[in-house]
């Protein structure tokens, strides 16, 4: 049986890391095999880069910072191919509507950004966890990247990611809800489309 890939997407401080792995506790509960990834990647070479730059210690244009980011799903793509195939789980905190979201919020063509994303695996399920840039700022007020300082920037990228996840029939969950809330929506909106028990 193949695997499927859920990815969690929303702007930072959204509760992605939180619901994908409560996500990965519940399915490793039910017995199956569940592997946790997040991007951007920092541990590859690639992904060193990218913290380069969002720290400021590099300065690339919008293009180039999303070809950096798409590169860096690619160098992940054998395994998770060869994980779908072996009939696990892949839980992602971030995937391919990142790159459309940001990219979009910096003027970015979206038909550009989704092409050069085209090879990778499709999720099964994209939930977009909702809050406002402002909330994004409470839940977090020290140690910011350069994209997360950004208030106007993280407004854009929010109407980006509701615009799609509209277009393409994502789970739309508000994120300021409880945390045993909104996993429980998650489970039982994936439950319901997979069959899961």
């Amino acid at each position: 049986m193949a695997g499927h890939l859920i990815a969690f997407e929303g702007l930072d401080q959204s509760g992605k890391q939180t619901q994908a792995e409560r996500l990965r506790d519940r399915l490793v509960a039910l017995g199956h095999a569940v592997q946790l990834v997040s991007f951007p990647d920092y541990h590859t070479h690639i992904g060193t880069e990218i913290a380069r730059a969002l720290a400021g210690e590099r300065e690339y244009g919008p293009d180039v910072m999303q070809l950096l980011y798409v590169a860096n799903r690619y160098e992940w793509k054998a395994e998770l191919q060869r994980l779908l195939d072996a009939g696990t789980f892949i839980v992602c905190d971030r995937y391919l509507s990142s790159s459309v979201a940001y990219g979009e919020a910096f003027g970015l063509d979206r038909a550009w950004l989704m092409e050069i994303q085209r090879f990778l695996p499709r999720p099964s399920l994209t939930i977009m966890l909702d809050i406002a840039p402002e909330t994004a700022v409470t839940r977090k007020s020290a140690d910011r990247d350069r994209y997360e300082r950004d208030l106007a920037l993280q407004t854009r990228v929010r109407a980006s990611y509701q615009r799609l996840a509209t277009e393409d029939g994502w789970l739309l969950l508000d994120g300021d809800r409880p945390k045993d809330v909104i996993a429980a929506d998650v489970f039982s909106h994936l439950a319901s489309r997979l069959g899961l028990q």
